[in-house]
């Protein structure tokens, strides 16, 4: 059997591993949600950053895990932490916070797969078949069937949609520096480096324009601990391997399940309307993801 290395097989590379990453990736619009209410965006994603740090400070103890050995390594896993970080979650919970319904914040984060595969193009040679540009089409209409059922037009202001364009072009840019820069890092050291990085970004964000307002409420608490360690580690390590076995692009088509999950979590949690619209939808992304990965060459394993 092929394997990237002898412990793990290519079936876990191409299956269990992302069906695990869409999984965990869609609770973070839940998260959000239940903690934004009791903190000030910038604050609450120190918090949550000084968390990570603090967990994953001591797991690189434990297993002396390797840290980079220039100061080059250092600046590049820092500056892809800040995209993927700082700004990708940073403009999203801003979006939130300044009243952009969840279904519009899933539409504009919809678009990255796309942009990802346009800008990977052009930054790391990855080339689509006509049957992935298919399958990128297939996802965005899938997308759009999402949240085609629900009202996204109330709370729509330039404010909140320029700062959910920000955490798109945040996350897009930082998959792609990561793919060209990052591959190597340990995700011990490495992603204790990047939110080092994004933790002394959002502390001076907050002191800049917040007023460090924390409500520590038991649902804060679970917010704060759920993002920390079931996005920040779980699902941040989980990308950041795909990203390193394999094709930009075709990792990020992954993404266009995430509304549709998503909204099945907010259905089952929150009581939110399921519309026919948004099963359609979901159909119609797996389906995008099912072509966009399908040639040998799309696959996870290099």
């Amino acid at each position: 059997m092929k394997v990237v290395n002898e412990n793990v097989p290519e079936d876990a590379l191409n299956t269990a591993i992302p069906s695990l990453f869409v999984l965990l990736w869609s609770t973070g619009f839940i998260g959000l949600r239940l903690g934004s209410p009791f903190a000030e965006p910038f604050i609450f994603m120190f918090a949550r950053c000084i968390l990570v740090m603090l967990l994953l400070g001591a797991a690189a103890l434990l297993w002396r895990a390797p840290w980079p050995q220039s100061r080059r390594e250092v600046g590049h896993i820092a500056a892809a932490g800040l995209l993927v970080h700082a700004t990708y979650l940073s403009g999203i919970l801003l979006a939130i916070n300044q009243g952009l319904p969840l279904g519009a914040v899933a539409l504009i984060a919809g678009l990255q797969p796309v942009l990802t595969a346009l800008f990977a193009r052009y930054f790391l040679g990855e080339k689509l078949g006509a049957l992935q540009w298919c399958g990128f089409a297939l996802g965005m209409a899938g997308v759009a069937f999402v949240v085609v059922g629900k009202n996204i037009t109330s709370g729509l202001n330039f404010a909140a949609l320029g700062f959910a364009g920000i955490g798109l072009l945040g996350i897009t840019f930082g998959t792609l520096y990561q793919k060209k820069f990052c591959t190597a890092m340990d995700l011990r050291t490495g992603a204790f480096i990047q939110f080092s990085a994004t933790a002394c970004a959002m502390l001076a964000l907050s002191f800049a324009f917040e007023n460090q307002r924390i409500n520590w409420t038991p649902q804060f608490i679970f917010a704060l601990g759920w993002l920390a360690v079931v996005l920040s580690i779980g699902a941040i390590s989980l990308l950041y391997f795909m990203i390193s076995h394999g094709a930009a692009s075709k990792v990020a088509s992954l993404f266009f399940l995430t509304p549709s999950v998503t909204a099945v979590m907010a259905w089952i949690l929150f009581d939110e309307v399921m519309p026919w619209q948004g099963i359609v939808g979901l159909l119609l992304c797996a389906g995008g993801v099912a072509l966009v990965m399908r040639r040998p060459a799309a696959g996870l394993v290099k």
